[in-house]
């Protein structure tokens, strides 16, 4: 048999499975991420981080969904791993440089009372052009027409390194819907042919210029109490549809999220994200021989 150690954490209740590959890694990441990811047979979590390490950058994430797939970017993930990496001594600076699916991102973390309580990612420029995103359009895609579910909609798409579909509301109904009638909803966007490497989905209800509320199904994943990249997004699409300021509380079930999407200065152009990184446990657990396999095989 063979030992693995792992860490569960959370942003803002989107939680993960995290493992260090330094010596040893899985032999079948994605297999093993919907096996472990399982709420009822399994740790529980919304998929399985490993934290590996960089010849670009001081650590690397790779990030796999609770049905396996590969993600290219979780923003509440890599406020976690950075957290991770310094806690266990693999970094010493700060800001953390990250390599991730989609480039090298800065996370600084945030100290209280000497204790890592979260941190602010420099999470890129936003992806607007729909063939980058990739949506089948080209140019950008702002309140574009969408049939789901047999039911018209209004959706910006925006991608923060992975993509996103905004979609704002009127009213709070959709935020209220239960589990079953939200999954056949949000399945119905991801799979929705728009959208050729499927999608992230997030439902919005503006409060004011700078509060939207949030209820969000995430790719590979189902629904999450939080979502960074897609809080992001959100703002990114709600100052192109003039529903919010640059800067704004992007509030989830989860928790709360503080996104700027920065106009001049250092970081211009750039989004910023701001949340909590949260250790819940650690563990080990049993697996088979030949599941686990040199780092550097």
């Amino acid at each position: 048999m063979a030992t693995l150690e792992f860490t569960k954490m959370h942003g803002c209740g989107n939680d993960y499975i995290y493992v260090i590959a330094d010596k040893t890694r899985p032999a079948d990441p994605g297999g093993l991420s919907a096996r472990l990811s399982d709420r009822r047979f399994g740790i529980g979590g919304d998929g399985l981080i490993l934290l590996a390490p960089s010849r670009r950058a001081d650590v690397r994430m790779e990030m796999y969904n609770a049905d396996g797939s590969r993600g290219e970017m979780c923003g509440n993930g890599i406020r976690c791993l950075a957290r991770l990496a310094r806690e266990r001594g693999l970094v010493s600076r700060n800001p953390v440089a990250v390599e991730t699916d989609c480039g090298i991102k800065t996370v600084t973390l945030i100290f209280d009372d000497g204790r890592i309580s979260g941190a602010t990612v420099d999470m890129g420029e936003p992806i607007l052009e729909g063939r980058e995103i990739p949506v089948a359009a080209e140019g950008r895609i702002i309140d574009h027409p969408l049939e789901v579910a047999g039911r018209s909609w209004r959706v910006t798409a925006v991608s923060m390194g992975n993509p996103h579909c905004v979609v704002f509301l009127d009213d709070d109904e959709i935020l209220k819907l239960d589990g079953g009638e939200f999954a056949r909803l949000g399945s119905g966007f991801e799979h929705q042919p728009f959208f050729p490497r499927r999608v992230n989905t997030e439902f919005i209800v503006p409060v004011s210029r700078g509060h939207l509320k949030m209820r969000v199904w995430e790719r590979g994943s189902g629904e999450t109490l939080a979502c960074g990249t897609g809080a992001c997004a959100a703002l990114v699409a709600a100052v192109l549809t003039g529903r919010a300021e640059r800067r704004a509380t992007v509030e989830r079930r989860g928790g709360k999220l503080e996104s700027e999407w920065r106009e001049r200065g250092e970081g211009a152009n750039h989004v910023f994200m701001t949340g909590e990184a949260v250790e819940v446990f650690r563990g080990q657990i049993e697996l088979a021989p030949g599941e686990l396999v040199p780092a550097n095989a």
